[in-house]
């Protein structure tokens, strides 16, 4: 196989699953994307449930539990300008496009994003640049989205000059699913556009150890070897990584490949994600069984995403949920 499989027909065809599942899913796939790389079937065929639990669609995603909500994050009252998001004083982020690489079940940008990929205008990039160069309080940016590394790396290389170029922005930081769902788009030309004087952190999504794969840990190799520091991020997921053996072989295969664990999310409580979700107090009892058996350096924030735009606060960390201004963490 060697193209994205987006249709559940075209998943009965790579045997990713059973033909009498097909016609329950289109309802599914009218809703939220679907995107499986050559890289991520091949790995579902190889680890099974807790890679296909990410990727394959569920008739479950069309139920919407009570606590889910529209908008987790509730970016809009943050949005200065269209691909901007500037939720704390002195970093904003950055979305010059929505288009992911693999459309994970758990995430809430799960929609389609139309023929353009939901790439911003060369009109409103250049305005989005335009306002970082103008907010000096701003120093450090942060590209998301979607996934910047799905930018052609003629494009993602002239954003990060033009950021590296503003004298206020002491750091750069892009977040990425590419390195382990579909390490081939890590090419010379990407390695080059990502090459900076300027700090770049690139912190990859990961929530399973079977995910560094060997062209992951090429992909990866490549990156460390262009002066990127290589940061983790996961979400805790029932079914694929909710058992304090799963996190340690994940936070270890993070170490092994030169990627420092940095965070551990709650799931966001986006609609039809539900089968997904463990209770915060099961997370922190994974997390105090951790505690001693792997080394500090594989130790992440376990954090939540606090609703109506709050910002992120450790999770465990007593009296400060619900402090405006004390309980926030970096994004």
């Amino acid at each position: 196989m060697t193209r994205t499989l987006r249709t559940p027909s075209e998943l009965v065809d790579a045997g990713l699953i059973a033909p009498e599942a097909a016609p329950a899913l289109e309802a599914v796939a009218a809703r939220y994307s679907i995107a499986v790389t050559p890289a991520m079937a091949a790995l579902i065929r190889d680890a099974g449930a807790p890679i296909a639990r990410q990727y394959l669609p569920e008739p479950e995603e069309l139920l919407t539990a009570p606590h889910e909500l529209e908008d987790p994050t509730a970016d809009a009252p943050f949005t200065p300008i269209k691909g901007v998001v500037h939720r704390y004083p002195d970093r904003a982020l950055l979305k010059p496009l929505l288009a992911c690489p693999v459309y994970c079940r758990f995430c809430f940008r799960r929609e389609a994003v139309g023929p353009d990929g939901g790439l911003l205008t060369e009109a409103e990039l250049e305005a989005a640049l335009d306002w970082f160069a103008a907010t000096p309080a701003v120093r450090e940016v942060i590209l998301t989205g979607g996934d910047p590394l799905m930018l052609s790396p003629r494009r993602l290389g002239r954003i990060l000059a033009r950021l590296a170029a503003i004298p206020h922005l002491e750091t750069l930081r892009i977040h990425s699913r590419v390195p382990v769902a579909d390490p081939g788009r890590i090419t010379p030309g990407m390695l080059a556009a990502l090459t900076l004087e300027r700090p770049l952190y690139l912190c990859v999504h990961a929530n399973h150890a079977a995910e560094f794969t060997d062209a992951a840990a090429r992909a990866l190799r490549g990156l460390h070897g262009a002066g990127l520091v290589l940061l983790g991020q996961s979400v805790l997921l029932r079914g694929v990584n909710d058992s304090a053996a799963a996190l340690e072989d994940l936070f270890r295969a993070m170490l092994r490949h030169r990627v420092k664990p940095y965070y551990l999310h709650q799931l966001d409580p986006a609609p039809g994600t539900a089968r997904f979700h463990v209770p915060e107090a099961e997370g922190l009892a994974l997390m105090r069984e951790l505690r001693g058996t792997v080394t500090g350096l594989a130790w992440p924030v376990y954090v939540q995403e606090q609703a109506e735009g709050a910002g992120k606060i450790p999770l465990g960390m007593a009296g400060m949920r619900g402090r405006a201004g004390q309980a926030r963490e970096a994004v």
